[in-house]
């Protein structure tokens, strides 16, 4: 079982789930199962086999800007929802049994970050991270920092690290010795009409040949490529509005930065 915190699955909705399909099919490599019509007609995601994020088409009445939606592994979904209230946060969807799958939840911390809960069941979540196609790494961009800085940490149990660039305000949320979620405050730089979320990684092979990819097929190339001591990436916004990163680990560049501890 994952430890509490851990990011574990990834999903979004589409009104144009064929479209999804056809998009990140190329630009990640994916191959999909069957939609279940018991569960909404969601799709499940694969790379080289095994299952790494899932689409599925909106609730009706629900139709709004596609976006992932990052889901954070939990022991127990209602005691997690719990301490998300106690933490200033909204549980925008109480917990719900899905199947023998596990158990989700959906919530929003007070700066308006949006972020799932699953409790695993049969379905444990991810079934490859870092690997071409899978999940790597996600960042909460946030227009209150302060607010993000206090919330996570108190729900999960991270502890928090500065990072040492006089450029940006970003932290590290680490579990035990592991950093599993960066948060980027969002600046001035940002257009006004961009929400606070989080900002999924994917792995690909070659950053740059993702992006004229993406491009080809309708996404809009929002930062980069850029490579950095962490890896080549680049984001991305889909052809239906969903904003995701590409990274390419394999290829560094620069030294690490300074990161402080601040617990």
């Amino acid at each position: 079982m994952r430890l509490e915190g851990t990011p574990c699955w990834a999903d979004a909705m589409f009104t144009d789930v064929e479209g999804a399909k056809r998009f990140y099919g190329e630009v990640l490599g994916w191959t999909f199962g069957v939609s279940s019509s018991e569960y909404g007609d969601y799709t499940q995601c694969y790379a080289d086999g095994r299952a790494v994020a899932a689409v599925v088409p909106p609730v009706p009445g629900q139709e709004g800007q596609s976006q992932w939606c990052l889901y954070f592994a939990s022991r127990d979904a209602t005691a997690t929802a719990a301490r998300i209230r106690e933490a200033g946060g909204q549980v925008v969807m109480e917990p719900m049994r899905v199947g023998d799958f596990g158990t989700m939840c959906l919530a929003r911390d007070p700066g308006g970050v949006v972020f799932g809960l699953w409790q695993g069941g049969a379905h444990e979540g991810f079934e490859a991270v870092a690997e071409p196609g899978a999940y790597c790494w996600a960042e909460v961009f946030t227009r209150e920092p302060d607010k993000s800085d206090a919330f996570f940490p108190a729900v999960f149990g991270y502890r928090a690290k500065r990072m040492e660039d006089d450029g940006v305000d970003f932290r590290l949320f680490d579990l035990g010795e592991e950093p599993v979620l960066g948060r980027m405050a969002v600046t001035d730089d940002f257009p006004p009409e961009v929400p606070s979320y989080i900002n999924v990684y994917f792995t690909v092979p070659d950053c740059d040949a993702a992006v004229a990819r993406a491009t080809e097929l309708g996404g809009t190339l929002r930062f980069g490529p850029m490579s950095t001591p962490f890896g080549r990436y680049a984001t991305l916004s889909d052809p239906q509005g969903a904003d995701f990163s590409v990274i390419d680990t394999t290829r560094t560049e620069g030294e690490m930065p300074k990161i402080t501890d601040v617990s």
